[in-house]
């Protein structure tokens, strides 16, 4: 289960593309993730994805 805070959030999914997944597109599916759902959490607390570092920033 992911965390529901998007402070713990940003930290976990961070951490898991860094060590488990090459992608976005993979950890969503591989946690069954809504990716929209997810930049959404994010996006509120001024974080977006980078492909490129494959993180939010």
């Amino acid at each position: 289960m992911i965390p529901k805070d998007p402070v713990m959030l940003l930290s976990y999914v961070n951490t898991q593309l860094r060590d488990n997944y090459a992608s976005l597109d993979e950890f969503c599916g591989a946690m069954d993730v809504e990716k929209e759902e997810l930049l959404s959490a994010l996006g509120k607390i001024q974080y977006v994805y980078n492909p490129e570092t494959n993180q939010f920033l």
